[in-house]
């Protein structure tokens, strides 16, 4: 882990952020996620009236899903960008086998659990790591890094330049809501 994040609370309830932060979710935490990262992605400078509102209906990225379902039974993984809009990518991802490792040099993400659950890997260093010309650095696994288990309605947030990866146990349909936000 690196230096501690922003802080927040009120009174004596002072809360500190860390790099990676796992939020059990409430009644209605999606909700406030999402806009949460919505509103991150607008400037308070380029806010105007024509800037276009996306709402996605729970029907609608449900459908997604099951369409999106048999691929990813079938290759591992699948996925689409239900929206995208100024320095955010709102991404759905549906896996049945683990991810390989990976650090977005210029993107944090945003991920919200919609079925299943998965093992999370933070931290610690990429196994024979190869970065792209994009930045982002891949490899097969991380080694040395922080294990957690994330399920439905869990919320995770993980900075730009932080080694993640995720395990799927076998048998298991992860989906999640990922938001790419640029830095």
């Amino acid at each position: 882990m690196g230096a501690p994040g922003p802080e927040f609370g009120t009174g004596d309830r002072l809360f500190e952020m860390t790099e990676i932060e796992r939020i059990q979710p409430m009644k209605g935490a999606l909700a406030m996620a999402l806009g949460a990262a919505l509103a991150l992605s607008l400037s308070a400078s380029a806010q105007t009236a024509d800037k276009a509102v996306v709402v996605i209906s729970a029907h609608d990225l449900q459908a997604q899903i099951d369409q999106l379902v048999p691929q990813a039974k079938t290759k591992g993984s699948s996925g689409s960008t239900p929206a995208s809009t100024g320095n955010l990518a709102l991404k759905l991802s549906i896996r049945t086998t683990s991810g390989g490792a990976e650090i977005h040099a210029h993107y944090d993400d945003l991920m919200i659990v919609q079925q299943g659950s998965a093992t999370l890997i933070t931290g610690g260093t990429i196994v024979d790591a190869k970065t792209g010309n994009d930045g982002e650095t891949h490899g097969p696994s991380v080694q040395g890094g922080k294990s957690q288990t994330i399920t439905v309605g869990d919320i995770v947030i993980v900075p730009a330049g932080v080694p993640h990866q995720l395990l799927i146990s076998p048998g298991t349909l992860y989906s999640a809501l990922v938001a790419k936000i640029k830095e």
